[in-house]
């Protein structure tokens, strides 16, 4: 089992903790606004705790469960207290319009924040192409991205304990096409599937 440590206290927050203390993981909550934080691991039960905005995580796994724009000044604020940790970057940077991303091909949010990110601290790309609902109630595939081998395969093994099946789409670059294909998600929600009730995955042939 995994120690996790959720920073952010949103809709994706509540979601991946309860499905994370079910699994029979240890989830710890952060937030700028403590007392939501605190509301959060209340409502979460199973022991999970409250933590300090900007501290050392006590989660080996940190799960950045922030808006796409509040992602790197996070990683930035929080600095040395993320130095040999896991940090997951779940955000979606769509533009204001939601047809596009809201940064130049070439780059994604997870390769910004492991920029900002201090030395010895891995940055996985994961979450990012599923429904919140969909998490909660269904049993989507996890795409991930990431450079550092033994980072994704803590993460996989975290997902696994959801529930879940890790897919690795391969080195942190590929966290652009990631979020485009969270974009991706949100045009067919609204045109060829024409409903929010599902999510991407990937379909194995059997052996011949």
């Amino acid at each position: 089992m995994s120690s996790i440590t959720i920073i952010g206290t949103g809709n994706m927050a509540r979601t991946i903790g309860a499905r994370a203390l079910a699994g029979g993981n240890t989830v710890e909550v952060m937030g700028r606004d403590r007392s939501k934080a605190a509301d959060l691991a209340e409502a979460l039960g199973g022991g999970a705790t409250t933590g300090e905005w900007a501290t050392a995580p006590a989660g080996d796994i940190v799960i950045v469960a922030l808006l796409h724009t509040a992602v790197v000044p996070a990683v930035t604020q929080y600095g040395d207290a993320l130095a040999g940790k896991v940090v997951v970057d779940i955000s979606n940077p769509f533009n204001a319009s939601f047809d596009g991303l809201a940064h130049p091909e070439g780059t994604s949010t997870a390769q910004e924040a492991a920029k900002a990110a201090p030395a010895g601290t891995a940055v996985v790309k994961a979450f990012n192409t599923v429904f919140r609902h969909v998490l909660e109630k269904g049993r989507p595939d996890i795409f991930l991205a990431g450079d550092d081998p033994q980072a994704k395969a803590s993460v996989e093994t975290f997902v696994k304990t959801l529930g879940l099946r890790p897919l690795d789409a391969g080195p942190l670059k590929m966290s652009h096409w990631l979020e485009g294909a969270g974009l991706l998600t949100v045009s067919l929600a609204n045109h060829g599937v024409g409903n929010f009730d599902f999510a991407l995955g990937a379909t194995e042939l059997p052996a011949s």
